[in-house]
């Protein structure tokens, strides 16, 4: 029986990637090199870290990580703030508040660093619904790796097979289903260039999983 949904944040929860685009794009310039959209794509739901680490090493930079990381997050920063228009993703908080009212435990377990999570979670007042927040930027492995969902059913007091993750990116569908949870993916206009192939449900709309849907779900099978 579902007991806990794991949601990944950008892409799901908020459309921030036009933020880190602009961000990454400013730290490529200052450092010098050219990234093609391909490239950058394939980073996708990766940690910053892990994506700087493998700029460094692919454009063999004499740049340490630790440098390109700050350079890019000073930036987000930046640009996080000075975005008025910033919204969550159509749908979600209502799934949010019925999920939370009806009993499932809620986690948070997204790439991004956890200084940007706590602004997002303040800035929609949605902390309330979540008995936790992951960030992959303290853990090991980055996705695809599985850590992250497999500390965040932990979290949730859940097992794997109890839990249903929300993704929207190649790595995060990857992740979730190496830690062998049930994946939703969600493909919205934000999304681009992203394999939804192994995932259990493509979505491009949260009514299509709400409460009395997602409870009536076989976690052992597709639905």
């Amino acid at each position: 029986m579902l007991k806990a949904v794991l949601f990944d944040m950008d892409g799901v929860i908020v459309d921030t990637e036009p933020l880190h685009y602009k961000a990454y794009y400013q730290m490529f310039s200052e450092v010098g090199i050219d990234v093609s959209d391909v490239l950058y794509t394939s980073f996708t739901g990766q940690s910053t870290f892990q994506i700087c680490k493998k700029l460094c090493d692919h454009f063999r930079l004499s740049n340490d990580p630790e440098e390109l990381v700050k350079i890019k997050r000073t930036n987000f920063t930046k640009l996080f703030f000075e975005a008025n228009d910033l919204e969550l993703i159509s749908g979600v908080e209502s799934l949010i508040k019925e999920y939370h009212g009806n009993g499932l435990t809620l986690v948070l377990a997204s790439s991004a660093s956890m200084f940007t999570i706590n602004n997002v979670m303040t800035r929609f007042n949605l902390d309330r619904f979540f008995v936790a927040k992951l960030s992959g930027a303290d853990l090991k492995a980055s996705k695809p790796h599985p850590e992250i969902f497999t500390k965040a059913a932990a979290a949730a007091g859940a097992l794997p097979s109890e839990c249903v993750v929300i993704e929207d990116s190649t790595n995060g569908i990857k992740a979730a289903k190496a830690a062998g949870i049930f994946c939703v993916a969600y493909k919205s206009k934000h999304s681009k260039n992203q394999d939804y192939s192994l995932a259990d449900r493509v979505i491009s709309d949260y009514k299509e999983i709400c409460f009395e849907r997602i409870m009536s779900v076989d976690l052992t099978m597709s639905f």
